[in-house]
């Protein structure tokens, strides 16, 4: 399988996208490292979230982290 690397910000929408074949853990262990960067933007991933249709999934998540 091939995976497209295109930002950070759309990488993680499409962890949880595609949460149910790499696992949950694996989605929730993606936002760690991004929280910690100094170009975190919660906006710019909810931005994405929005169009990989999984933004209710992901904002409880980015709540709970800032």
């Amino acid at each position: 399988m091939t995976v497209k690397i295109y930002g950070p910000e759309k990488t993680l929408a499409d962890c949880f996208k595609f949460r149910n074949k790499i696992g949950m853990d694996v989605a929730l262990e993606s936002l760690k490292p991004y929280k910690q960067r100094s170009e975190y933007n919660p906006d710019k991933v909810l931005h994405f979230a929005r169009i990989c249709r999984v933004e209710k999934v992901m904002w409880p998540y980015l709540e709970a982290l800032s």
